[in-house]
């Protein structure tokens, strides 16, 4: 098991502005880094539902003082904006969050240089991670489309600086969703086969959604439905908030577990370093399988 105490400490600068397209509001980030450091690879992450850049502490902390700069976008279904599913700009937020991630690669140099941070990054090494929408969201960029409700799959919102992905609970494909998901979110209807770029995919087992009629496997097509280089870690024991991801005892958090956080966010660490062409022991040595304070885990790959 990784250590569970970062090694250096991190900073953060907020908000930070950026036009996006569609908003009626600017897009905010933060930015957080290790202190000292320069040729910093960047994780450009996307939020889960409802949340925003001040979330998942946990993890940005952690990937920080391991060597990353990582910037945080607030998306518009964030809950500081207050677009509900009942507003009808709703229908429209997976794309504009979509667009939140082209402005963020597109405008990167800028939004380090309002942090500060221009002459810090290595924009040659740069990687995106997502949770549950954020997911989603990430994995589009990647390469992943839409379907439509005949099953055509839609326009490619891929983007060529990403090196590499992480999707953290990741929504399936939508042959299975339920009546709500069906009405209500028809975009998700996620077609990987042309997700190309390498990726990490996460499942927890025993994350069982409302959104489909299938068990915790559903959060496992990413990897089962998309072209190789990919790797698969599943967590036995975890919940959709994998212990507690997106913050410290908070209220939607089902499987409070600060080691298996820690493990999850070393991991994603461990994978970025390697497919990022930095150091690959870590990712080397943690084998296929086992056990640890966070509950059992395995990783396959293809």
């Amino acid at each position: 098991m990784p250590s569970h105490t970062p090694a250096r400490q991190t900073v953060s600068v907020k908000p930070i502005g950026l036009s996006s397209p569609g908003r009626d509001v600017d897009l905010h980030l933060r930015v957080t880094a290790p202190r000292e450091g320069r040729d910093l690879p960047v994780i450009v992450f996307s939020h889960g539902n409802a949340w925003s850049m001040d979330g998942y502490g946990p993890l940005v902390d952690r990937w920080a003082a391991a060597g990353f700069l990582v910037v945080q976008p607030t998306h518009p279904d964030s809950r500081r904006i207050g677009i509900t599913p009942g507003d009808p700009r709703f229908a429209t937020i997976w794309r504009l969050r979509i667009n939140d991630l082209h402005a963020v690669l597109d405008h990167l140099p800028d939004v380090l240089a309002d942090a500060g941070a221009q002459d810090r990054a290595d924009l040659g090494r740069i990687a995106l991670v997502g949770h549950s929408w954020g997911a989603q969201t990430v994995g589009a960029l990647l390469g992943a489309r839409v379907r439509d409700a005949a099953g055509v799959p839609g326009e490619d919102f891929s983007h060529p600086a990403p090196a590499a992905g992480v999707l953290i609970t990741a929504p399936g494909t939508g042959e299975t969703l339920t009546s709500f998901a069906a009405e209500h979110l028809p975009f998700m209807r996620p077609d990987f086969s042309t997700m190309e770029t390498p990726a990490l995919v996460v499942a927890g087992g025993r994350d069982h959604s409302q959104l489909s009629t299938r068990g915790p496997d559903w959060f496992t097509d990413a990897y089962h439905r998309s072209p190789s280089p990919k790797a698969l870690l599943t967590l036995a024991e975890a919940e959709h908030t994998m212990g507690g991801i997106a913050g410290e005892a908070v209220a939607e958090t089902s499987d409070e577990n600060p080691a298996r956080v820690a493990f999850l966010a070393d991991t994603v660490t461990a994978y970025l370093q390697a497919s990022l062409g930095a150091d690959g022991s870590a990712w080397a040595a943690l084998g296929r399988n086992g056990t640890g304070e966070g509950g059992g885990w395995e990783i396959v790959s293809k």
